[in-house]
């Protein structure tokens, strides 16, 4: 479903003296339904390498291939269809909209569907998705009144809301206490289950990446698989 063929990312040198490598010659496949974790301390350039899997950054070199087509070489009207219906986001901060209510802020990523029918059924999925993740009761309620844990909850679900393919998070429990961190851990494991979506989450924490299936490691630029107690 997803591979990366010797991608590289560099930036331009703060001091003009040429670029700085962030990213050497990642080499990774992916099948669908896993579980990936990536691992590494802040700066080692998870975000970076899943923005260019999740189509919001192109490499410097290399291909990006998700179902066989070449990310770093596509159309930006396309890349913007492929991360709107085939890819889900949640990000460390919920990025909500804290005039809208959970449902509404669920439902964002549907507002292009024109379809009314469509409409009604994906607005039944999004009641069924927020049930099935604890929040029946929190529905018609803003952002502001819901704990951080809850809130990353919602992003999730805006997340699932267009049954994507691959759902990416970065550091999704970075600002939440320990209990609600292993709340998030393990609805991410049951989405990936009961969804069937491959699941890529980048953390700096081996007690959360140890939910995924596989952990791969970021060091000096390379990727790696660790050594998992799974």
């Amino acid at each position: 479903m997803l591979e990366l063929i010797n991608v590289e990312k560099s930036y331009p040198s703060p001091t003009d003296t040429g670029s700085t490598p962030v990213l050497k010659n990642i080499i990774l496949k992916i099948e669908k339904g896993q579980s990936i974790a990536i691992v590494g301390p802040s700066g080692s350039g998870k975000s970076t390498l899943l923005n260019i899997i999740g189509a919001l950054d192109r490499p410097t070199a290399g291909q990006v291939l998700f179902d066989g087509k070449d990310l770093a070489k596509t159309g930006d009207i396309e890349l913007a269809r492929i991360r709107n219906e085939e890819i889900g986001f949640v990000f460390q901060l919920h990025h909500l909209l804290p005039q809208c209510t959970v449902l509404e802020n669920v439902l964002v990523p549907t507002l292009a569907e024109k379809n009314r029918t469509k409409s009604v059924e994906v607005k039944d999925r999004a009641v069924r998705l927020l049930e099935r993740v604890g929040l029946k009761d929190w529905i018609l309620h803003r952002p502001g009144q819901l704990s951080g844990g809850q809130r990353q909850r919602v992003a999730v679900v805006r997340a699932l809301i267009n049954q994507p393919k691959l759902l990416l998070a970065d550091e999704p429990t970075g600002s939440l206490d320990e209990h609600a961190a292993q709340n998030i851990a393990e609805l991410l494991v049951e989405l990936n289950q009961s969804e069937q979506v491959t699941v890529i989450l980048a953390t700096h924490s081996i007690k959360l990446a140890e939910y995924m299936g596989r952990i791969l490691e970021l060091t000096n630029g390379t990727l790696a698989d660790r050594k998992t107690s799974k």
